[in-house]
């Protein structure tokens, strides 16, 4: 089985991804738990873009 990746299409969901992020942090960001969770979001999805994303620019 072939596995065929798209990472221009990954890294277009995971700039999706962040930008709704940060409107959810923006819209609820003072509920405390909001602002843990929303924050450790952003963590991951930073992972993401470091594995992801930096590949686009190579």
């Amino acid at each position: 089985m072939e596995n065929l990746y798209n990472i221009e299409m990954l890294d277009k969901r995971i700039k999706e991804l962040k930008k709704i992020a940060e409107e959810i942090k923006e819209s609820g960001g003072q509920i405390e738990a909001v602002k843990r969770n929303i924050n450790r979001i952003l963590a991951s999805i930073k992972m993401l873009e470091i594995n992801i994303c930096d590949l686009t620019e190579v």
